[in-house]
């Protein structure tokens, strides 16, 4: 079981200390103390609190696809010369930019200020854990 700090899991779910302590108090998440007597939550329940708080906007296309990774957001930037153009999303938290024809970004009707749902559809989705990842406590159960 993965043991993490209080403060790292208010910075992975972009809350506050006190926030996760309230939800500690109140039996959202269970806690122990770890062996440096620090408070610490279950990884895997700190995982399952963030997919029931993840508030998505609403994909306003209507339209069904395959693709699952869909994210809605506003464009905050374009960046267009003659063929091509870079635009960039800002999705929540997430910056999500795309490389795009010119003439997409028009025909789309693309505008700093315009909604826009960003599909990401790949085949490879590269997972990796920072080197500088703060320290993590491992029990067996």
């Amino acid at each position: 079981m993965t043991l993490i700090r209080v403060r790292d899991a208010a910075r992975y779910l972009s809350v506050s200390d006190d926030t996760v302590r309230r939800w500690i108090d109140n039996g959202v998440l269970t806690s122990e103390k770890d062996p440096s007597g620090r408070t610490v939550v279950d990884g895997l329940s700190l995982a399952h609190l963030a997919r029931r708080n993840a508030v998505l906007p609403d994909d306003p296309s209507g339209i069904g696809r395959s693709a699952r990774n869909r994210f809605v957001g506003l464009v905050t930037e374009i960046i267009l010369d003659k063929v091509m153009a870079q635009v960039e999303i800002q999705c929540g938290p997430y910056r999500v930019v795309s490389l795009m024809s010119s003439e997409a970004v028009r025909d789309l009707g693309l505008e700093p200020g315009s909604v826009a749902v960003a599909v990401v559809k790949a085949t490879t989705v590269l997972v990796e854990t920072p080197s500088t990842a703060p320290p993590v406590t491992r029990t067996n159960t």
